[in-house]
Formats: C-alpha cells, structure tokens, sequence
C-alpha cells in the first residue's frame, strides 16, 4: 500500500515530543505494520531527521538526538 507523504510525515512526527509514540503503539493506532514504520524512521534518519529510538524524554535521548538541528 502506498502512504501520501503528508501521512507519513504526520505519522513520523507522532514519534517525537510531545507525543513519542513507540512504533508498536503507532502500527496499533495507526493500522500500519511496525515493519513499514521502521522503514520510514531509518529513510527519515537517513534525509537528518531526528527520531528518538524508543518513547523517551529528552534526557534519556542519545547525544546525536539532542543536538543534531530538526
């Protein structure tokens, strides 16, 4: 199935503060595999986007998922 980039970038951002969902939580809400979820984060990853690795807060993030600009 194909996701309009609008949806993806609404979905990815559900990953972030204040939400942080984890991507089982988003698959289950969301009715996408958590396969395809994964996908998007390491493409969003690989364009410099930010995406915490797990629900965290700031604090708990790695030093690259604090200071590299969003």
């Amino acid at each position: 199935m194909r996701y309009s980039p609008e949806r993806k970038e609404a979905i990815l951002k559900k990953m972030t503060p204040p939400m942080s969902l984890t991507i089982p939580e988003l698959a289950e809400q969301e009715g996408i595999s958590a396969a395809t979820l994964y996908n998007w984060r390491k493409q969003a990853r690989a364009r410099g986007q930010v995406l915490p690795s797990r629900s965290a807060t700031p604090d708990q993030w790695t030093s690259q998922e604090q200071w590299t600009p969003r």
